[in-house]
């Protein structure tokens, strides 16, 4: 199925006007800036930053390009990936109007930005083994059904979603597939960042923040068509991201060695930890896991996370998630935090 993009956005944007900063004028970085209102003296800090920053993040672009196997033209950075997932509301969804397919249990946003939108959300759960259920999905359509979410691996369960499935919904659903792979860095399975040519309503996101280390940053990757990402272009905010991120993002991105280290240090540190909870006899599942965190099974799982909190170990409660009952979800942690979480467990469950 082709996708006309333009026809699937809000009809008042077609013709929108976007705001033009100062460095859309003027791109260069030599001359005398008097065109942006900048304090020319300098900044109150012993770093420069009295000017305001590249608005399209050209150099860091260029740099995600590479390491993605990607066009620069095919990038959207936002302030997370939350920034991504508004702007899409925005763009596409007509407040009581359209809606959204959303696939519980999945990343809580989703649905808050629908909220905060006033867009309905037609929710077609997950199978119990947390696969995509693609007939139910599409049945769910109609008229008004402008995007689809859907998150692999999946949070909270941490699995991944049949790469099949995902591209039998690309194929047939009228809208744009939205695929969040933020943990995509510990799945063994192929991004859909190598088919992205082939299918201009895919939207796929990354980030940052999980493999890279760099969550305090904020910085989430949207690759897509050059036409979606000039939509996504038109209607954020001139400045998004900070200049202090893009340099020490930029400076980030040139140890790559660093970031497979982490990643084979957590899919070591996953490996061990779910080893060692597979042992302990009052846990009831430890669900296998292509993300950088293990959804596991108790018997009394409230108070197996209360107790642990008073032992400062500090884990997510999903027991009151659709497939997810009696499950807290633990991220993976070094070795010393595994072995800490171990002995907390060992205390509170048998007290």
């Amino acid at each position: 199925m082709r996708i006309d993009i333009a026809s699937l956005l809000r009809p008042h944007l077609r013709q929108l006007q976007p705001y033009t900063s100062a460095r859309d004028e003027y791109s260069g970085s030599e001359g005398v800036f008097l065109d942006a209102n900048e304090n020319p003296f300098g900044s109150s800090t012993s770093q420069d930053f009295n000017r305001y920053p590249d608005p399209y993040q050209t150099a860091l672009k260029q740099e995600i390009a590479k390491i993605k196997g990607a066009n620069p033209a095919q990038i959207f950075l936002g302030n997370g990936s939350d920034e991504a997932i508004d702007l899409l509301f925005r763009a596409f969804c007509n407040p009581g109007q359209d809606n959204v397919i959303l696939l519980p249990p999945t990343y809580g946003m989703y649905g808050v930005s629908a909220a905060i939108n006033g867009v309905e959300v037609r929710n077609v759960p997950l199978t119990p083994d947390f696969q995509l259920q693609p007939e139910k999905i599409l049945s769910a359509v109609n008229a008004h059904s402008k995007i689809l979410f859907l998150c692999s691996p999946n949070n909270p369960s941490g699995n991944a979603v049949k790469r099949e499935d995902i591209l039998f919904l690309l194929e047939n659903f009228p809208g744009i597939v939205v695929v969040d792979e933020a943990y995509i860095d510990f799945s063994e399975g192929a991004s859909l960042l190598t088919v992205l040519d082939q299918h201009p309503n895919l939207l796929v996101m990354q980030t940052l923040s999980k493999a890279w280390g760099l969550a305090s940053l904020r910085l989430g990757m949207a690759f897509a068509s050059p036409e979606l990402i000039r939509v996504l272009n038109q209607i954020k905010p001139p400045y998004n991201i900070s200049g202090l991120t893009q340099e020490t993002v930029l400076s980030a991105l040139q140890n790559k060695g660093k970031v497979d280290e982490f990643i084979q240090l957590i899919l070591e540190e996953r490996k061990f930890l779910q080893k060692e909870l597979e042992r302990l006899p009052y846990i009831l599942r430890v669900h296998n896991s292509d993300a950088n965190f293990l959804l596991v099974q108790f018997e009394h799982p409230n108070q197996v996370y209360e107790d642990l909190v008073k032992e400062k170990i500090i884990v997510r409660n999903r027991s009151s998630v659709l497939h997810c009952a009696g499950c807290l979800r633990i991220t993976v942690g070094t070795r010393e935090e595994s072995i800490a979480l171990l002995q907390a467990l060992e205390k509170v469950c048998q007290s």
